[in-house]
């Protein structure tokens, strides 16, 4: 079993995931585990099945969801858990490693790399410690969708005391804001105003409601 188990949901796009598969393979050693979860009504579903890569299909949940099932399910059976989007590409040979020397060294923590967009400012591809998602038993906050999930970890971690940006790691986001991907469905309807809105109003409840006693609660188990 891998110490890093790395979480991709996906919806509509098997040749991101073909792409991602082909950056892990170049790159990662054997202490991470890549699990693509797709939808049962993804109209490429079959396509999915045909990519040499663990798959888990289930109901559509959306992605702050699908994470939370997954992370809790799976938090035993890894040292860490992380999640990037499927139109995330590994490019520093090693990145598990180094990823997984950090957490280990902060015992209880959070660590993200270079995306070559948000770069420090936002953990758009992150990894944690199973611990963190054992005691709050989540990975985002329950109610969250899709925006707002780097906000978090970031939060999450500065105010822990417990997170490190390793800007020697890049693990490059193919996005349509930095000009490398077009604008699909996918992504209008996460990046619609709504959808902005409605997880920026679950994110800042979590900070003024849950952020002091959650951050407590890691405080007394952090290694």
């Amino acid at each position: 079993m891998a110490d890093l188990l790395m979480l991709v949901p996906s919806r509509g796009r098997p040749d991101n995931i073909a792409a991602l598969v082909e950056s892990w393979r170049d790159t990662t050693g054997r202490e991470a585990q890549l699990l693509v979860a797709v939808d049962d009504d993804d109209v490429e579903l079959e396509r999915y099945r045909a990519l040499n890569v663990e798959l888990v299909v289930g109901p559509r949940l959306r992605l702050g969801p699908t994470l939370n099932k997954l992370a809790v399910e799976r938090s035993r059976d890894h040292f860490a858990i992380g999640f990037c989007g499927d139109d995330h590409r590994m490019r520093t040979k090693g990145w598990d490693t180094l990823f997984l020397d950090e957490l280990r060294d902060l015992g209880t923590g959070i660590v993200y790399g270079d995306d070559l967009l948000q770069r420090e400012n936002l953990p758009t591809a992150v990894a944690m410690t199973s611990d963190i998602i054992a005691t709050l038993g989540y990975m985002v906050p329950p109610g969250l969708i899709h925006m707002y999930a780097d906000n978090f970890w970031l939060a999450l971690g500065k105010e822990l005391g417990r997170i490190r940006y390793l800007p020697d790691v890049v693990i490059e986001h193919m996005h349509p804001v930095a000009g490398k991907a077009p604008v699909d469905a996918g992504y209008a309807e996460v990046n619609a105003p709504g959808m902005y809105a409605r997880d920026r109003a679950v994110f800042q409840r979590w900070l003024r409601e849950s952020m002091p006693a959650e951050v407590a609660r890691l405080r007394r188990i952090a290694k």
